[in-house]
């Protein structure tokens, strides 16, 4: 499962892509590199030959005398998250904010850093194929933060409105400064071989030969081909144009905005849209916002208000709008979160339910992020939840037909938010699939258990592969009698602004990065019917 990014989705800037595949005419960086003259007149050396004759001296970015022998903030901020995602496991998200704060970054230059860091990740696949071409050796032999170096070189020159000798000299000298000057000069040398072609003329090259068109949409778009397979696969399973595959693609590489939501009866987003914030297109008492630090906005800290992605709000409305009818307990409704952490989902779904009086239960089973969850109720009323560290699949045999309304945001691949967690799509293999399979089917089968008779069950991931959304459904169903699926896309279009998602094929509903600008949500609906 997968909540949406906070701080670090701050305002690109400076950091702003460039418009087609330019070759870094633009906004300029903010230290071009460049030594300027001594002055428009004419000097002669010892032997009395005229110097600088063309007028005003620009020295070359390889003199010694200028180059850059410190490592641009902004740019230290990019190489430090991608040193951590690629030597600890960080995610991006996590670390990029503690790193901006850590060296006072101020908005601007939050903005370039938070761009150069998500843009380099997001491009690896293309930009490795490029640096093979540059580089004498296999990349695999690189130090590892050399390489990270290049590839955030390599994003400024092929994708930023950087003019190419700042991001030659400015990764130079952050290589000079963190890692040595022996490295410096490789790193220099493999960038100026970058600088001759521009994006499309480095995807051309390296898609040069290629006949396989999941191989050449890989390399273009940054995805590993597993994935751009899965990915084709999945728009044709949930009733979706194959052709659509490049816009998907293209979607997953775009800075997504931060999606935000007040908790109803407790919040409104009045402030955060006099911020800048904009009113949300799809979902109630939502907004988007790119102005800047997310975490400095109302709200944001006393939990009233959160960042979460649109599509997560709308499957837990969903969840909270459908009708009962004739319940067979007595008093308020029991909800239950069966795998709730890190709580984004369990908050909102709290906060729909406090007025009925609901009582949710949460489960989380690893206790630093059953924390978490309670930090998200921290705002809601203490007696109307409860936070259990435990395990989701025994849920269903300890408290049978206990539970009115039951969400499984099932753990998965998360291949349906790699434009918020870019670094996913290089961590994750097809082997994810086979060990998250039988967890998923025991956490619904749970589910299914627990809900009473009337009752819902939402089973929800943010993934649209097959075997992780529609396989599971059906497989835990194929074997049980008293159940009924409900139209999902029916049911998100009755919490959505409009009322037309179009999101629903057969009985389920699956949001899209490139049609709906959500996570690839995927949404079930069952009922238990005796």
């Amino acid at each position: 499962m997968s909540e949406t990014p906070g701080a670090g989705d701050v305002s690109r800037g400076r950091g702003t892509p460039r418009q087609g595949q330019g070759t870094g005419s633009g906004t300029p960086d903010r230290s071009a590199g460049t030594g300027g003259g001594q002055g428009g007149g004419r000097r002669r050396n010892e032997q009395g030959r005229e110097r600088n004759r063309g007028g005003e001296r620009q020295f070359s970015q390889a003199s010694p005398s200028q180059r850059t022998r410190r490592a641009d903030p902004a740019r230290l901020v990019a190489f430090e998250v991608l040193r951590a995602v690629a030597a600890e496991d960080a995610y991006a998200n996590l670390v990029l904010p503690t790193s901006i704060r850590k060296h006072r970054l101020d908005r601007r230059d939050a903005g370039f850093a938070t761009e150069l860091t998500y843009g380099a990740l997001r491009g690896q696949g293309t930009y490795d194929a490029v640096l093979a071409r540059c580089v004498d050796r296999p990349l695999d032999q690189l130090d590892p933060a050399v390489l990270d170096a290049l590839r955030i070189g390599v994003h400024q020159i092929l994708a930023m409105r950087v003019p190419a000798h700042a991001a030659l000299d400015q990764t130079v000298g952050l290589v000079r400064a963190v890692i040595g000057a022996g490295p410096s000069s490789l790193v220099n040398a493999v960038l100026r071989k970058v600088t001759a072609r521009d994006l499309g003329g480095w995807i051309s090259e390296i898609t040069e030969g290629l006949t396989d068109a999941t191989a050449i949409a890989a390399l273009t778009h940054s995805h590993p081909e597993w994935i751009v397979r899965a990915l084709r696969q999945a728009l044709v399973a949930h009733g979706r144009d194959v052709a659509e595959i490049d816009a998907l693609l293209a979607a997953d590489n775009a800075a997504p905005m931060v999606h935000l939501v007040a908790l109803p009866g407790l919040a409104t987003l009045d402030d955060a849209l006099a911020e800048g914030a904009e009113p949300g297109r799809l979902a109630e008492g939502s907004a988007y916002y790119s102005g800047g630090d997310v975490s400095r906005l109302p709200g944001i800290s006393t939990g009233t208000v959160r960042v979460q992605d649109s599509g997560s709000q709308l499957v837990a409305r969903a969840l909270a709008a459908v009708d009962l009818g004739e319940r067979r307990g007595q008093g308020p409704e029991q909800w239950l979160d069966l795998c709730a952490g890190p709580g984004g989902k369990t908050a909102l779904l709290a906060a729909i339910g406090q007025d009925a009086g609901v009582h949710l239960t949460a489960i989380e089973p690893v206790p630093h992020r059953a924390q978490l969850v309670r930090q998200a109720l921290r705002p809601l009323p203490e007696d109307s939840w409860t936070v259990q560290v435990g395990d989701g699949r025994a849920v269903g045999q300890d408290q049978p037909d206990s539970f009115d309304r039951v969400l499984v945001d099932a753990p998965c691949t998360g291949l349906g938010a790699l434009r918020r967690r870019p670094e996913s799509r290089w961590r994750r293999t097809p082997t994810d699939l086979v060990s998250l399979a039988p967890l998923q089917r025991e956490l619904l089968a749970s589910a299914l258990d627990a809900v009473a008779p009337g009752g819902v069950v939402a089973y929800v991931t943010c993934s649209p592969h097959h075997a992780e959304t529609d396989a599971v459904v059906d497989d835990c169903l194929r074997r049980r009698t008293g159940f009924e699926r409900l139209d999902a896309g029916s049911a998100l279009d009755s919490v959505s602004i409009g009322g037309a998602l179009g999101a629903g094929h057969g009985t389920t509903a699956q949001l899209w990065p490139h049609v709906h600008g959500t996570d690839a949500m995927y949404l079930a609906l069952i009922r238990k019917t005796t």
